[in-house]
């Protein structure tokens, strides 16, 4: 019995030192870490660790600083030498995004500035207008806002066959 015991806290005591060993710190610009061991890299969560069973653990702020409207944002710091200059990196697509649906694209996308009630956002490359208020109105790649009579008079066709004024 007293054997048992003794090898139970031996057994214990290995298990609590392999827990207690260090964790390799995060690279110096990780921002997260996915439940897959991976790290995240951009400012903010948006989209962070898709693919890749989520966020584990968040290094960043968790919220986007607030923008001062007071007081004028530095002006960049011009590089010495632009050869020099370090790269952007650039973040391939995972493989989630890269089957992700039309629409699902469309709402990730930001809305194109100006647009609103009254006003239908026409697609150029597929002459489809969208209404107000539906997943691709201000979203396509290409495309401008004007009236549903301007958009039909076009030649434009509504999104489904639904327009938008009855």
């Amino acid at each position: 019995m007293k054997m048992k015991v003794r090898l139970m806290a031996i057994a214990l005591g290995l298990l609590g030192a392999q827990l207690a060993v260090a964790q390799p710190a995060p690279p110096s610009k990780a921002t997260g870490q996915c439940k897959d061991g991976t790290y995240w890299t951009a400012p903010n969560k948006q989209g962070a660790c898709r693919g890749h069973q989520g966020i584990k653990t968040w290094y960043g702020d968790s919220a986007a600083p607030a923008a001062n409207m007071t007081t004028p944002a530095p002006a960049p710091k011009p590089a010495a030498d632009p050869a020099v200059a370090p790269a952007a990196a650039v973040t391939p697509p995972s493989s989630v995004e890269a089957k992700a649906s039309p629409a699902a694209k469309a709402a990730a996308r930001p809305l194109a500035p100006g647009g609103g009630p009254g006003l239908v956002w026409v697609n150029s490359s597929s002459n489809v207008y969208h209404c107000y208020g539906t997943d691709f109105y201000g979203k396509t790649k290409a495309g401008a806002y004007m009236s549903e009579a301007d958009a039909k008079a076009k030649g434009a066709h509504p999104d489904h066959g639904h327009a938008c004024t009855k």
